[in-house]
This record gives C-alpha cells, structure tokens and sequence, in this order.
C-alpha cells in the first residue's frame, strides 16, 4: 500500500492534470511541471475534413478549446482548403487563436490555395511575432517567428528558388541558404522548425501503417543529409512535418522528427486522428503530449508524451 501511495506522489510531482467535463466527453490534458512560458498546438494534413461536420477536424478544435489550446497552431501542410481548416479553427476554438499555416504538396499544386496563404501572410508580416520572411519569391509562405525563448522556422518545401511552388519536397539551395542565414542570426536557445515532408519517413507507432517511404525529402538524399545535418549543428530541438498522416517520434543524430500525422478524424481510419499540445517551460524544458481519436467512444484521449529537451 505504501508504494502505491508513493507512486502516486511522484506521479502528480511530474504532471498537473486539467479535467474539463465538455458536452458528451471529458477532456484530459497534461502539462509538465513547472512554469509554462510557451505553449501551442501542432495538427496537420486534415484536408477537405474541416468544416461543421463533428467528426472530422472539428472535433480536434473543440476538444482543444475544452482542454486548452495554448497561444497558437502550426499545421504543417496539406490544409486544403485552407480557408475553411482557417474557419474551423476560428469557429471551434476561438476568433483569438492564431494559426500559422505551412505549405504542403497539396497547396502548392494549386493556384489558388497559393494565392489565399499569400494574402493570408502577405509580406511575411501579418502574422504575429514575425522575425524574417522567406527569401525572394517565397516571402509569405516561408517565415520564422518568436515566442518567449523559442524560435520557430516555416518552411516552403516546394520552393525552388523562383517559385514557391515549383518542386517536389526538397531543401533546395535558396530555402537552405534562407535557413542557414535565420539560424545564424536567432538569439533564442529553443528552436523549432516545421516543414511538410519527413526527413525519415517512419510508420505510425500504434497501426504501423507506412506511406511516402521514399518520396519525401529522402527522395534526395544530398539536401536531406545536407538540412539535418545543420540542423543537428545548430541545435534545433525538433523538426515537425506531417504528409503521411502517420504518426511518429523518433530521434536520428540528437534531434527529434515528430510526424503529426493527420487530423481528419474519421476521415482517415488507417491511423488514429492525432493532435499535438507542446510546452516550453522557464526552466528551459521542452514536452510533448500526443492526443488521439477513439474511433469507438470518438473521443480524444493521451496516448503518447516524452520530454525533448
């Protein structure tokens, strides 16, 4: 019995637990220990599943509301239409909540979701906390922004130089020289970098399922090696991408690749719908927490946490 109670002391030592009863649900979110100074959450590629319909990517939003969604959302790519993901979002969590959209093979293949993210962030300077906007003919879509003691990097993996959507994912030299110069010029000790494509495409850690093996960035494999190896070099400490709508963590050379896989609810039954709530802490801290759909209370419940740094 003492043991038990011991447990349960450390347990509660190590997280603070925020129960909210919601309509229907109880949310459960988990923060780490310590002074919160950054939070925000993290969920990608839930596509043409945004809108009204409460089984899709609505429900991520309100689950998020309930629980507490943090300052803002980075959705690395493939948030097509992306007005409408931008109105779930405003409708569900709240006209306040900041989105800071990445492009994703699915916008770049189209003009006019191009033209809505251009306007969106025009000049790399309508959203809040901007530092640098993107290099010539890209200036929108790729940015990097300040939060406390985080840096954040947005990438254009389909920016070859001219166009900003011209390539299949790739770090080509314009938006690696762009990423270097950005690196070299942060001042803050916590860096993140969002990119659409995985650097090591990896299965979904509950299904297993695996997609886009060999055509993410690891289609080239000299840029790939090339943007990982800088990022090790500058100590960022996560990449975050999506594109396989699997999700997955996993550390190569000493930094983290999280993939958020997809966020479409039952839009997609091979791998749980997913969403991400990540915490920087005062005291330099750095933690995770991974919610996922039950497909049969269709509810979203912990179902991963680590700390990065």
């Amino acid at each position: 019995m003492k043991w038990i109670i011991v447990l349960c002391i450390s347990l509660l030592v190590i997280f603070s637990t925020c129960v909210i009863n919601g309509p229907g649900r109880d949310v459960e979110f988990v923060t780490p220990e310590g002074n919160i100074q950054v939070s925000f959450s993290v969920a990608s590629d839930m596509r043409k599943y945004s809108g009204s319909n409460p089984a899709y990517f609505r429900e991520a939003c309100e689950t998020l509301a309930a629980g507490g969604p943090g300052e803002f959302m980075v959705s690395p790519g493939d948030i097509d239409p992306p007005n409408q993901v931008y109105d779930t979002i405003r409708t569900y969590i709240g006209d306040h909540y900041t989105w800071y959209p990445v492009v994703g093979n699915h916008e770049a293949a189209s003009s006019i979701f191009m033209e809505w993210l251009r306007v969106f962030n025009r000049d790399g300077y309508t959203l809040p906390n901007i530092v640098n906007a993107g290099p010539s003919g890209c200036e929108e879509t790729t940015y990097s922004f300040d939060y406390g003691d985080a840096h954040f990097l947005v990438l254009n993996e389909y920016y070859d130089g001219k166009s900003d959507c011209a390539s299949d994912g790739d770090v080509q030299d314009a938006l690696y020289n762009w990423l270097i110069a950005d690196l070299e010029t942060n001042t803050r000790p916590i860096v993140f970098v969002f990119g659409h494509e995985p650097a090591y495409p990896q299965p979904d850690q509950e299904s297993g399922r695996l997609r886009h093996e060999t055509d993410s960035l690891n289609a080239h494999p000299a840029h790939r090696d090339r943007f990982w190896n800088e990022l090790v070099a500058y100590g960022v400490v996560a990449y975050i991408c999506g594109h396989t709508h699997n999700y997955s963590v996993v550390n190569v050379d000493g930094l983290w690749q999280i993939d958020a896989g997809h966020a479409r609810g039952t839009g997609d039954t091979g791998a749980r719908s997913t969403f991400l709530m990540l915490y920087v802490t005062e005291e330099g801290g750095v933690f995770y927490y991974t919610y996922r759909l039950d497909f049969v209370t269709e509810e979203y419940f912990l179902a991963d946490s680590g700390q990065l740094r």
